[in-house]
């Protein structure tokens, strides 16, 4: 266990890898990157230890998944999240954003409105206007930083016209789990108005202590409400690029429909190492999942800790999930300002700007934890001086 602590503190070099996070081009010279969502840590070493093996095959042609990778996520699932799936239900996909396009069109038609809960992860936006849909936006309450779901005005927003729902569980980016009663609740209104669900959950496995994340399908299947959902190991075990992800589809002719989608444009077939790391994540990196958690938990503790009694200027509540935290700046005099570029000029220091999120986003940005704690004490060391 301390091996592997050691680990995390100490991270892993990712500059010069042809790393977006490091290496994009307005990456600056000296700025430390805590914004898009991946971790600066090694992965898992039994993931490695198949990559490695994977590799010596020496071929690389086309593949099929087997049934261990089918099996491994059915007992993921059910262990970790007490959600028992089918293998049918289970529908391969490179990617979650993907899965989130491909499920539109399983769902809904050209015109039809698809509503979300702002802010959110900036992809739901796009997804929707790129399949033609209508997007329809219904705010969050924040009440110091704890962000609720506004069912009224969700119900105000809603017409014969809205067929899908998107949300986002854990919450990117306010880090909320859903508890089990807003879940319920929000299911309730969509079997009301006959409203499909979609739910991207890329981040069940990243959960502080004293809270637990509640998959929202088995709500909807006692509801009624038709549902698809996103799950990857991707951001728990830092797989982005290997492209693996799983959407989970009970009802048989959604899944065909989905699976119709990825077929005619070409994007179902799986990669070489799309097995081996999933396999590697599920069923041999527990230990490791449970100690990065830890680890990044310790992280999000200390910088909330460190705002609240150093930088009291900003506003910041530590998340239920993710290693993502959301800082509003909107007392400072940078509030509705460009935040971003003001701090990595000013802090060095690289974020994702709050209106990425929607207008909802205005004058937040978000902070990725994921690293070493040294970059967390620069990144408040510059914060300090500047906003204290």
């Amino acid at each position: 266990m301390v091996e592997m602590m050691n680990r995390f503190e100490q991270g892993i070099e990712r500059r010069n890898t042809n790393c977006d996070k490091w290496d994009a081009p307005f990456v600056k010279e000296g700025v430390v990157p805590m914004w898009v969502a991946d971790m600066d840590f090694e992965v898992a070493p039994a993931i490695t230890e198949r990559l490695v093996r994977a590799a010596r095959k020496g071929a690389f042609g086309y593949q099929f998944l087997s049934e261990h990778y089918y099996d491994a996520v059915i007992h993921f699932m059910k262990e970790r999240h007490d959600y028992p799936i089918e293998k049918d239900w289970i529908c391969y996909v490179p990617n979650v954003v993907l899965g989130l396009f491909a499920g539109l069109q399983a769902v809904t038609k050209e015109g039809d409105e698809v509503i979300i809960q702002t802010p959110v992860y900036g992809p739901f936006f796009k997804v929707i206007r790129d399949s033609g849909r209508v997007l329809k936006e219904s705010e969050l309450k924040n009440e110091d930083g704890y962000y609720t779901m506004d069912f009224e005005d969700l119900e105000k927003k809603i017409t014969d016209r809205t067929k899908a729902m998107l949300i986002c569980n854990p919450h990117n980016p306010s880090g909320r789990v859903w508890k089990e009663e807003e879940l319920k609740r929000l299911v309730s209104i969509c079997a009301q108005h006959k409203i499909a669900i979609i739910s991207d959950d890329i981040h069940s496995d990243i959960v502080t202590r004293g809270h637990r994340h509640q998959m929202i399908a088995p709500i909807c299947r006692k509801m009624g409400v038709k549902c698809i959902t996103c799950t990857s190991p991707s951001k728990p075990f830092n797989l982005a690029s290997v492209h693996v992800a799983n959407c989970i589809i009970e009802d048989e002719t959604i899944r065909e429909r989905f699976k119709k989608f990825l077929a005619i444009h070409h994007v179902s077939e799986c990669n070489a190492f799309a097995e081996e790391a999933l396999i590697g994540a599920y069923e041999e990196s527990a230990e490791w999942l449970a100690q990065m958690n830890a680890y990044v938990e310790d992280n999000l503790d200390y910088f909330v800790n460190y705002i609240h009694e150093h930088i009291p200027a900003l506003k910041v509540r530590k998340p239920e999930g993710t290693y993502l935290v959301w800082v509003d700046f909107s007392e400072t005099e940078i509030g509705q300002g460009d935040i971003k570029e003001y701090l990595s000029e000013n802090c060095h220091v690289l974020v994702n700007d709050g209106e990425f999120f929607g207008q909802a986003g205005k004058g937040f940005v978000r902070f990725n934890l994921a690293c070493p704690r040294k970059n967390v004490e620069f990144a408040l060391k510059n914060l300090e001086k500047q906003f204290s």
